[in-house]
């Protein structure tokens, strides 16, 4: 298969990490016979460097002539970059707000798997940690309170803020619709989150979601709300399979479950439109207090270019190669610093990527 896949190296170690997942994709091709023509494209503060804002509409054009995206991290210190001196639409994470909706890329997909290897990491119970867990949140990333109407104003002599939480059938429908699929192809569950007690967006989103529901009986439906979800996750997160919910919830429940793994380095993601185009990245940020050190984890980014075969081009076989390296290299006792215990062996970020290279 031949394969156009548009790259956003980013800021702070999202070079380093890029270039793990580029090492392991080639192995790939040469091993199953595939091609991948790769281009290289200006995001976040790299991107304010060469062109003064985050994302060019010629950037945006490169990645829509691709079929799928391969992103690093975007961003750096907001209290030293100069990044964050210039108004607050051409800053680096503006990029990010921006080339979702130009993509349309509505659905984000987070699985947080707690790798056996690591349960010594997980903040949780031994009991727990022991039993394992693997679920995905599937956060709806177009709409609601971070794209709504948003102003500031003083009214009656008091400076006074608005943010505009707001829904329509359509996008509700459509991202459930995303969440009941990869349920069929995990453990047919989906766990539906709002605040329905309180909030008119939320009573809609219940009452769409019900509907949907409808046309996956084999799949099981409950509906929870955020804040006893919040809960839930840190009691049992093995009760969950698919997580389903909108922005905001999904934005702040997705960091929870990632910690819950006991590394947010090991966690990929994927951000996907209607068909199989999507942009595919590590759920951790930049970290610049490390970049350049060669000692980041690029095992979320060699998770998210497996997640990028699988959705985006359907070569499964391939996918489950890297996940099956990965799972080798942590059974060998093979550890980057953020996962390192003693007694174990601590690698490079580069000599990480050789390993499960190596491995496929």
């Amino acid at each position: 298969m031949d394969m156009k896949i548009a790259v956003i190296r980013g800021d702070g170690i999202g070079p380093e990490i890029v270039n793990e997942a580029i090492k392991v994709l080639d192995r790939v091709c040469s091993v199953y016979s595939h091609k991948i023509d790769y281009t290289d494209v200006l995001m976040g503060g790299a991107s304010i460097d060469v062109h003064g804002t985050s994302l060019t509409d010629e950037a945006i054009e490169t990645c829509k002539a691709s079929d799928a995206v391969l992103m690093g991290s975007i961003g750096g210190d907001p209290n030293t970059s100069p990044w964050y001196k210039i108004e607050p639409s051409k800053r680096p994470e503006a990029g990010l707000l921006k080339i979702r909706k130009s993509l349309n890329l509505f659905a984000n997909l987070r699985p947080a798997v707690l790798f056996p290897q690591l349960a010594d990491a997980c903040p949780l119970k031994r009991e727990m940690a022991d039993k394992g867990f693997d679920m995905l949140i599937m956060r709806e990333l177009t709409g609601g309170l971070y794209f709504g109407e948003r102003k500031t104003v003083t009214e009656n002599g008091i400076v006074t803020a608005i943010d505009t939480l707001k829904y329509s059938e359509t996008e509700i429908r459509r991202i459930a619709i995303k969440a009941f699929e990869v349920a069929r192809a995990r453990k047919n569950k989906v766990t539906s989150v709002d605040k329905a007690n309180v909030l008119d967006s939320s009573r809609l989103w219940r009452k769409t979601v019900n509907e949907v529901a409808e046309d996956y009986p084999d799949v099981t439906l409950e509906h929870m709300l955020v804040d006893n979800c919040a809960m839930q996750l840190v009691k049992d997160p093995t009760q969950f399979d698919v997580i389903l919910t909108e922005n905001m919830f999904g934005d702040i429940l997705s960091d929870e479950a990632s910690m819950v793994t006991g590394s947010i380095g090991m966690l990929a993601s994927a951000s996907m439109n209607d068909s199989k185009f999507g942009l595919y990245e590590p759920s951790h940020g930049s970290a610049p207090d490390i970049a350049g050190l060669n000692i980041a984890n690029p095992l979320a980014t060699i998770l998210s270019a497996a997640m990028m075969l699988r959705f985006s081009f359907g070569l499964g076989n391939e996918a489950d190669a890297i996940e099956r390296a990965i799972n080798k290299v942590l059974d060998e006792g093979f550890r980057t610093g953020d996962i390192f215990v003693e007694g174990l062996k601590k690698v490079s970020c580069s000599q990480m990527g050789d390993l499960v290279t190596e491995r496929i």
